[in-house]
């Protein structure tokens, strides 16, 4: 049976960040401006972002790939707002694992069969959802960063790595999207 606090409304606005100060998952207040809530941001940005991608590709496989990643950023950006850990022992969907790790990596693999073989350095663009994968691969970098400088002890190495990995896979599908378009790349 489901207590009372199941699946219950969330309002829009709380007013509790008014003054510039929001909450953790841990329940402590800090400064909007905090390098914790930067890094979820980030990742929170990085995965609108991916929607804008997704609704601008004709691809359901690569669309279906972006969803699932999408649903393991949310995850990431928990782990970050729960400096305590707590969450990950309490929800199974904020898990992230190796194998999502690999997962990424698979289809990088399966990503480079297709494409030409990269030889220089290539200029971002291409079609709408190539440049979009582009300027995520990007945003995936700067939240990698946020995440580094909260340091060693505030970030599962786990963590780090899917998102590291995640910027090489979203260069490779920006390549991806385009030779599927037709679109040369640019060489610089």
């Amino acid at each position: 049976m489901r207590g009372p606090d199941y699946n219950r409304a969330v309002p829009l606005y709380t007013r509790t960040g008014d003054a510039g100060d929001t909450s953790l998952l841990d329940g402590s207040r800090v400064r909007k401006s905090d390098p914790r809530v930067e890094a979820y941001g980030e990742v929170d940005e990085l995965g609108a972002w991916l929607g804008l991608v997704r609704a601008e590709l004709s691809d359901p496989v690569v669309s279906k790939g972006l969803d699932r990643i999408q649903r393991l950023l949310f995850a990431l950006g928990a782990r970050l707002a729960d400096p305590g850990g707590r969450i990950a022992a309490r929800q199974e969907k904020s898990v992230l694992a190796a194998s999502d790790v690999r997962r990424l990596e698979q289809w990088m693999d399966e990503i480079d069969t297709e494409v030409p073989p990269l030889r220089t350095f290539v200029l971002s663009g291409g079609s709408r959802s190539g440049a979009a994968l582009h300027v995520a691969r990007v945003m995936c970098r700067r939240a990698e960063r946020r995440m580094v400088a909260l340091g060693p002890a505030a970030v599962a190495p786990v963590d780090l790595e899917y998102v590291n990995r995640l910027s090489d896979l979203l260069f490779a599908l920006a390549r991806l999207v385009n030779h599927r378009a037709g679109i040369v790349e640019e060489s610089w």
